[in-house]
């Protein structure tokens, strides 16, 4: 069977807060599977396996968004073409300032974290990163999450054994800083985290939103296509029903397979899209 070049941009899946790279493994793979060169680089200093980031997770401290996206550009800037970005939760952020720098052939953001801008955050935000917020010293190390903490944030759909499963596997502490700076960038006028809403020429996007996400609730993820839509960008939204905010929750592959669908439909091909700028 002939698979069309559009099909074939090298795709970048970028994780998000709590997590590594391999909360993406499935993906991957199932994106694999349908020709694509698929890449899931770590956050920078996060290139460790998952125990050694548990056992010391002191390598992230004062880590922060730029440092973040900047690492990110430069994966992008050494590829051959602009690929397709995809990022979950702070991973979704990430995504959409790549796309605002002009980084991108399309992008896809699965529960994004809100830039600068979008103003509706709901209690089940607030609460999850409430325990960073309400202490100081977190912003410059790292934020541990509770087994209890992760089942109602991450996979409260889930049955206690798959929930219980998801954390041993997947879980890491997140930096504080960057938790921070997300959280206080409507007050911050020079927030780093802060995209241009109006930009017409960005990549296309879209945003997906789960209804039983309590860590990003769908009326977040809503509102940042809203945001973004006002350009004259290429912007949808579409939510999942009955899906918790965990990328690997049980169904994921309904969720994989519709994002991959629609950036193949909406991307450039490979010689419409301009090559990365030399740094």
């Amino acid at each position: 069977m002939r698979i069309e070049t559009r099909d074939m941009h090298t795709i970048v899946l970028i994780h998000g807060l709590w997590l590594t790279p391999r909360s993406w493994e499935s993906w991957k793979a199932r994106f694999e599977q349908r020709g694509h060169e698929v890449l899931a680089p770590a956050w920078p200093r996060m290139d460790g396996e998952v125990e050694a980031l548990r056992r010391d997770p002191s390598v992230m401290n004062g880590l922060g968004v730029t440092e973040v996206v900047d690492h990110y550009e430069q994966i992008i800037r050494s590829l051959d073409a602009l690929p397709v970005i995809m990022g979950h939760s702070f991973g979704g952020l990430i995504t959409e300032l790549l796309l605002d720098r002009g980084l991108g052939a399309a992008g896809a953001t699965l529960s994004p974290a809100p830039v600068k801008g979008v103003l509706g955050l709901p209690p089940a935000l607030l609460r999850t990163v409430f325990p960073a917020l309400r202490n100081p010293a977190t912003r410059k190390k790292t934020m541990p999450m509770t087994p209890k903490q992760f089942r109602r944030g991450f996979t409260n759909t889930m049955t206690d054994a798959d929930a219980d499963a998801a954390y041993e596997r997947y879980y890491v502490p997140a930096p504080g800083r960057v938790i921070f700076q997300a959280s206080f960038a409507n007050l911050n006028p020079h927030a780093v985290t802060k995209a241009d809403f109006h930009k017409d020429d960005r990549a296309p996007l879209l945003v997906m939103g789960n209804d039983q996400d309590q860590t990003i609730p769908a009326s977040v993820s809503r509102e940042a296509a809203k945001r973004h839509a006002r350009s004259k960008a290429l912007v949808e939204y579409h939510e999942f029903k009955r899906r918790p905010h965990f990328p690997g929750a049980p169904g994921w592959e309904a969720v994989a397979d519709y994002a991959l669908d629609w950036v193949n439909r909406h991307v450039a091909t490979p010689a419409e899209t301009a090559q990365p700028a030399a740094a």
